[in-house]
């Protein structure tokens, strides 16, 4: 990290994922056309020891289910040096990319070109630091911080870009340990698995990484039974098509800001499954058409249950025991697995635990969600003159693109624009 920063940053991020990524190469880039005088300082914190984007979940042949034009910067600036076709041209890679005739490069691509990207950017970053608090002193925001070594530092910032990432949901009741996991970090668990016994697997939910995980096991473990369990009758297919595809649109922010609550609802509700509880059909086609050869040949390692639920993992000596219970039937079927892992989905930052007393000076509406400005800032009482700026948990007030990769490029955009607005402001004031 560099030790030319400012006692008071312009901009302090915390969590540095590919939306605070984003916003680093937008305010690097807006720095470079304006005069030094009006720059923005900025300094972001980052508890992972360096960058990183879901490692855990980089399975074999697992693509990305939005374009490469959705990276980075293409939306907002396409002459920028952090365009995905950059990152294949300084890879030696942009002509045989060409030759796959896609949109969608693998998992493990993209994740490495959001690597490439950090490591391009010139943004300080400390990594290896958990935000653990903010506070507004009346003139500009303390952030405590607290160092994977147990050390505690105070940063101090007129502007906060909250980026927290999300947090791995799971059903009430469940214990994670060694064979019951998320599969957030699904790669990992397995590597650290206790002895296989029973060759038997369990995923749990209805969703792209739910499927995705189960194709997995199922080719990883060519003994073992792999069971998939979840509340559907079967896996429903995502909806991609393009008219869909529009409320991922960056006009579609718009749109959906200013609706009535009630629309937005609505609107949710009519395109979840461009998101939520949807799987790519080629992937449906694909586990129906292994499972369906099984039947044919008698050897079944692949069972899809559904209309079904779980009960609570129960850890044994050599495994974990869980029931399959088929709801319209009542059947239920006790499994002795190796392991259970939930795809569960995840839930946003817990914004009150991290603003603590700050939290009684913002806006919440009365079912809990923030109150957010269409700049994504949070609405505040008048004595909180700084901004605190949501990268996430904008979806009930902004839209279901508002916390998706898709709209990165066009979001760190706008939020450079808000932050320097607001620079200027304070400047003129003062």
């Amino acid at each position: 990290m560099a030790n030319t920063l400012p006692d008071v940053v312009d901009i302090l991020g915390v969590g540095y994922g590919p939306s605070n990524l984003g916003l680093a190469i937008a305010l690097e880039e807006r720095n470079a056309q304006v005069p030094a005088g009006d720059r923005l300082t900025s300094m972001f914190v980052e508890r992972q020891p360096g960058f990183t984007w879901h490692p855990g979940m980089l399975l074999p042949g697992a693509t990305m289910q939005i374009s490469f034009l959705k990276d980075l910067a293409t939306q907002r600036n396409t002459g920028s040096e952090y365009t995905f076709l950059e990152y294949l041209s300084q890879r030696g890679r942009l002509t045989h990319f060409i030759n796959l005739q896609t949109f969608f490069p693998s998992r493990l691509e993209f994740h490495d070109y959001l690597t490439w990207a950090a490591d391009k950017v010139a943004a300080d970053v400390l990594y290896g630091s958990s935000a653990t608090g903010v506070a507004w002193t009346g003139e500009h925001f303390e952030v405590t911080v607290e160092t994977s070594d147990g050390e505690g530092r105070t940063l101090r910032s007129r502007e906060v870009v909250l980026a927290g990432g999300l947090t791995p949901k799971l059903p009430a009741g469940v214990v994670t340990g060694e064979r019951v996991f998320h599969n957030h970090r699904v790669l990992d668990h397995l590597e650290g698995l206790p002895e296989i016994r029973h060759q038997r697997f369990v995923v749990v939910g209805a969703g792209q990484s739910a499927a995705e995980v189960l194709a997995h096991l199922h080719d990883r473990y060519p003994g073992a039974e792999v069971h998939a369990v979840f509340g559907k009758y079967g896996y429903s297919p995502a909806d991609d098509s393009p008219y869909a595809n529009r409320v991922f649109d960056p006009e579609a922010v718009d749109d959906f800001y200013t609706s009535s609550p009630q629309l937005r609802e609505q609107l949710i509700a009519y395109h979840r499954s461009t998101n939520y509880s949807a799987v790519d059909l080629p992937l449906i086609e694909e586990l129906y058409e292994r499972e369906y050869g099984e039947r044919v040949s008698g050897d079944r390692r692949l069972f899809v249950h559904g209309a079904s639920e779980v009960s609570t993992p129960r850890v044994t000596g050599a495994g974990v025991e869980v029931s399959v219970h088929h709801r319209p039937t009542g059947r239920e079927d006790r499994l002795l697995c190796d392991a259970v892992i939930f795809a569960t989905g995840f839930q946003p930052l817990d914004l009150r635990a991290i603003l603590g007393p700050l939290a009684d000076d913002c806006n919440f509406a009365a079912d809990g969600t923030p109150e957010v400005q269409r700049d994504y800032r949070l609405r505040t009482a008048e004595n909180v003159t700084g901004g605190i700026y949501l990268q996430g948990g904008t979806e009930h007030s902004h839209g279901l693109t508002s916390s998706l990769l898709s709209n990165i490029a066009v979001r760190s955009g706008e939020l450079v624009d808000s932050l320097a607005s607001r620079a200027m402001l304070d400047a003129v004031l003062t």
